[in-house]
This record gives C-alpha cells, structure tokens and sequence, in this order.
C-alpha cells in the first residue's frame, strides 16, 4: 500500500511539473490560444533590413504589439511589414511607420506615429507613410573610408 501512494505523489508531482512548463511556454512565448485582443496593419517600406518577425510595435514610445510578418510585393517592389496592435489602439490613415533601432547597435522596432487628422485605419489597412531605418554601418564605413566630403565654405 505504501508503494503506491509514493507513486502517486510522484504522478501527481510530474503532472502539476507538466501543467507549469506548459502555462510558462504559452505565457512567455505570447502565443494566444482562446482570445485575440488586436488586430492586422499592413505597412509598406523601401527597406525592411534588420527587421524581423516578433520586433516590438511602439506608438509614443509604448509597446502595443509586434511584427507579425514580412513579405515582398513583387509588383511595387516594396517590403510589406504585417504588425499586430492591441485592439484598444487607434491608428489613423495619416499615421507614420519608421523603423528605429534601439541604441547605435541595438535591435530594430516599428515606431507608429498615430495621426488623427484623418480616417481610422480598419483591419488590415495600410499605413502608406513610411521611413526605413538609417542604415548606421554604411554611413560609418563612408566616413571611415574617407567617403565623406567635406563641404567649402
């Protein structure tokens, strides 16, 4: 009798152990399963280099989603980032995408300047203002290499 109640302590044990390895993958890994609290913006860039899938959104220097996915349109030769936002935020047809880095070497992040002059975007509207990311390696390769000119006064 006393060997099984040992082994059920230890099932019981590995279940709960189980149960909290799959709560904290979910929680830490933000994935939703039962409920979806944003919505899909489309944003079109001549560069998206150095973005990547998962990248914070923020919009006045807050975190309100992140970048779903990135593609190529091969017909306007355009990168077209797919971000997700919280459904609470409101981003209007004359808002402005810029992809920033945090940092002079950190990672890349979409930052949204909301507008409010305008429309609001529905699911899955584009935000057609955009601004890709300086490209901060080739402007030091160009003043190390001495590419840079200086102007005459």
């Amino acid at each position: 009798m006393k060997k099984y109640t040992m082994e059920t302590i230890v099932g019981i044990f590995v279940v709960f152990g189980l149960l909290c390895v799959g709560y904290m993958t979910v929680k830490l890994g933000k994935v939703n399963f039962l409920s979806d609290d944003s919505y899909s913006l489309m944003a079109k860039f001549n560069s998206a280099a150095g973005l990547r899938i998962g990248n914070p959104v923020n919009i006045l220097g807050i975190h309100v989603g992140r970048v779903k996915q990135i593609t190529m349109d091969q017909v306007n030769q355009k990168a077209v980032v797919e971000i997700r936002i919280n459904k609470d935020i409101k981003v209007y047809d004359d808002a402005i995408a810029s992809i920033k880095t945090e940092g002079l070497i950190g990672d890349k992040y979409l930052s949204i300047d909301p507008g409010g002059g305008g429309d609001l975007l529905k699911p899955n509207g584009i935000i057609i203002d955009t601004q890709a990311a300086v490209d901060i390696e080739a402007m030091i390769s160009k003043y190390a290499f001495g590419e840079v000119k200086k102007e005459k006064k």
